[in-house]
């Protein structure tokens, strides 16, 4: 258990290196659109979370500290959109459509909200 733990860990320093440096590039080339950088590994993420999780059902004998290091650590890092699509995508195809709606909704409304929540007690504590 403590080897996956590390390998989490050390590949969520990568995704989080390797988000840290895509905004940068993206606010450096185009400061006026910087969600682009967001936007960017948020569907890259999406990306390659399908094609890992896809490809690790076929190569089981592949070492868990790999696996979950590259998915939960890197993605993780990375995006946890990549993990939220995953989640939204299993839970429409095991034919849970209202609880896959229920997440999306809560979800996204959800997390807009908190960040206004936060951002508004912010104010009125400064």
């Amino acid at each position: 258990m403590i080897r996956v733990a590390l390998a989490v860990a050390a590949g969520g320093a990568v995704g989080s290196l390797l988000r840290f440096f895509t905004a940068a590039w993206v606010a450096n080339h185009w400061p006026r659109h910087f969600y682009l950088g967001t936007l960017s590994v948020n569907i890259l993420g999406c990306l390659l979370i399908g094609l890992l999780s896809g490809l690790f059902l076929l190569r089981t004998d592949l070492p868990l500290e790999l696996r979950t290091g590259l998915i939960v650590g890197v993605l993780g890092g990375f995006t946890t959109f990549s993990s939220f699509s995953l989640e939204l995508l299993k839970l429409m195809e095991g034919g849970r459509l209202p609880e896959a709606l229920a997440y999306l909704l809560c979800s996204l409304l959800g997390g807009v909200l908190a960040a206004w929540a936060g951002l508004a007690l912010a104010r009125l504590l400064h």
